[in-house]
């Protein structure tokens, strides 16, 4: 969108998976400076995750104290009017990363922020060449059907509150994209890091690896359904690049992408790679498409709860992503989205050393010598 110098402005840091990996793209090219918005609470561990993660380009990267869910980012209003006519880009990740809040805080999370994002692009004075929303594809939360880019369908009931509070953020900047130039993108399920294996440990999938290497070597999962329904699973790397590619396409204003996998492996399939790669043995039986009831209630399967409800339904859901927008847009440009038989091992591996990382930290913990020592991360 401009051949100068860019100035970025990105929420959803420190805790957001895919806003971190997005920071480490932008930064990529030596043209961007990237203004982070974080909470005064949030301060000094970003300003920790800045000097750890990214040394070379502190000086390109700056912490701007202020709080997205609150009216003017909680600031006065000459400063969130500078803030405003100080950038080119804005790129908005919401997240609500922590288990167990308030609706009230995920309303603000969620629809909040998206409101007064819209407030500071407005207030740019024409200065301002893209709002860059970073949704999700599943929203409309059809268990069948195809899911379109062009239109946003209410579906009869969401799963979850935050399902709820994100589609009335994206609805709300449809409502302004005639007056603001805005993008949405809205990726499937965003798992691994192909290249890394890498994954957010929150993420339904890191979870599900988690439970497969911390259980019995019997154990064996439950298919959903049939099993032969599509798994949208979409490596985060490959979410970013394809987005920020797309957002910085002047075609892309106005318009919605979801961002998937064009040739998604089934349940099936994912389960077995799985199942091969924790060296466990491969998926069995069926259950009902209501997965995520049954396992929750079933005898012997409680270990199944600490995976999230959401990720669970999404197993049994027979649906097809539209993504032609997005088709158009990557034409030539090289991008594919990597299949999951390709990182699935990849991620494993990376789970597993976690886990070998935690448990060699709590048992450092346990010596007398070293007591003090506390992870935050173990709590």
């Amino acid at each position: 969108m401009t051949t100068g110098t860019q100035t970025v402005l990105l929420t959803g840091l420190p805790s957001g998976f895919i806003a971190r990996k997005l920071l480490g793209s932008l930064l990529e090219d030596e043209r961007m400076r990237v203004k982070c918005v974080v909470t005064e609470a949030q301060h000094d561990a970003m300003r920790d995750l800045v000097h750890t993660s990214w040394p070379n380009d502190v000086a390109r990267i700056e912490l701007v104290r202020g709080d997205i869910t609150a009216m003017d980012f909680g600031m006065a209003g000459p400063r969130f009017l500078a803030l405003a006519r100080s950038i080119d880009v804005i790129q908005h990740c919401i997240c609500s990363s922590d288990a167990g809040v308030s609706r009230d805080a995920e309303q603000r999370a969620y629809l909040g922020s998206t409101g007064e994002v819209l407030e500071l692009a407005q207030a740019s004075e024409g200065r301002l060449q893209r709002l860059v929303h970073w949704g999700s594809a599943l929203l409309s939360e059809s268990v069948h059907g195809r899911i379109s880019e062009s239109e946003l369908v209410r579906p009869a009931s969401f799963r979850s509150t935050s399902a709820a509070l994100r589609f009335q953020a994206e609805r709300l900047l449809r409502d302004h994209m005639s007056r603001v130039p805005i993008t949405v993108l809205r990726p499937s399920i965003v798992v691994a890091d192909s290249r890394t294996g890498e994954s957010d440990p929150l993420s339904g999938l890191h979870l599900l690896i988690l439970l497969m290497l911390s259980s019995p070597v019997d154990l064996r999962l439950p298919l959903p359904g049939r099993g032969d329904q599509p798994l949208h699973l979409v490596p985060v790397d490959y979410v970013v690049r394809a987005g920020l590619t797309i957002a910085n396409d002047p075609r892309s204003a106005g318009k919605t992408f979801n961002i998937v996998d064009d040739r998604p492996l089934s349940v099936r399939r994912v389960f077995e790679l799985i199942a091969e790669a924790t060296e466990r043995p491969g998926p069995s039986g069926k259950l009902p498409t209501n997965l995520a009831s049954v396992l929750l209630r079933t005898p012997g399967l409680e270990r199944f709860s600490t995976i999230p409800r959401a990720f669970l339904e999404q197993l049994a859901s027979d649906v097809v992503y539209d993504s032609r927008n997005t088709r158009e847009l990557l034409a030539g440009s090289g991008l594919e989205c990597p299949s999951a038989s390709t990182y699935i091992k990849r991620m494993v591996e990376s789970v597993r050393n976690e886990q070998a990382a935690r448990v060699k930290r709590k048992s450092v913990r346990r010596h007398p010598h070293f007591e003090e020592m506390e992870d935050p991360l173990d709590s």
